[in-house]
Parts: structure tokens; C-alpha cells; sequence
């Protein structure tokens, strides 16, 4: 299984794709065995999705959510809105995540 770098919660920037420059929060990591692991991003990939009719809605809709993008097509952002890889250092005797353009903590 692939290591996965990013988390719920990061900021991140599209890098590639029909969203490239799009900026947002992962809302979900998905992470399938022998598959590649994918993301959503809010406000990211949205696409219109039928919704049938039953008890709760008679009516059915159409309704528009986001959809999932392989997380190589992602980067972190850092606090400047750029592009970042990810590094790590201890602090003590705790791990932390490091922007590598910036070294700031994330």
C-alpha cells in the first residue's frame, strides 16, 4: 500500500487536470487495497449526480457533490499558496510535519 502523506484537514492545490490551480481542504482521504489512494477536496471536482425517487425524496434530484482525485494530482500548500513538498523533524520527542519551500510546521 502506498504512504500517504496527506491528511484530512490539509490545504491543498490541484496540480494537474481540468481543476489545475484549484485550491481546498481534503475532506476525505480513500484508501482502497491495490488501488491508489484518492482524495476529496471541497469545492474541487464537482460533478451532477441522479438521484432516484423513494420514501424520503418522491421527487428525485439532481444533486451536485464532489468527486474523488488521485492524490498524485495534489500538492500541499503553504502559507503563501504555493506548492510544497513534505518533510519531517522531531521536536523534542514528537515527529512533526515541515513544509520544505517555507520549514515551517504544518
Amino acid at each position: 500500500m502506498t504512504k500517504v502523506k496527506i491528511k484530512r484537514g490539509d490545504n491543498v492545490i490541484v496540480t494537474t487536470g481540468k481543476n489545475k490551480g484549484g485550491k481546498g481542504e481534503v475532506l476525505e482521504v480513500i484508501r482502497k487495497e491495490g488501488k491508489d489512494p484518492r482524495v476529496i477536496v471541497a469545492g474541487i471536482n464537482i460533478v451532477k449526480k441522479h438521484v432516484k425517487p423513494s420514501a424520503s425524496n418522491p421527487q428525485g434530484d439532481i444533486v451536485e457533490k464532489e468527486a474523488s482525485i488521485n492524490i498524485s494530482n495534489v500538492a500541499l500548500m503553504d502559507k503563501d499558496g504555493k506548492a510544497t513538498k513534505l518533510g519531517s523533524k522531531m521536536e523534542g520527542d514528537k515527529k512533526v510535519r515541515v513544509a520544505k519551500t517555507t520549514g515551517e510546521t504544518l
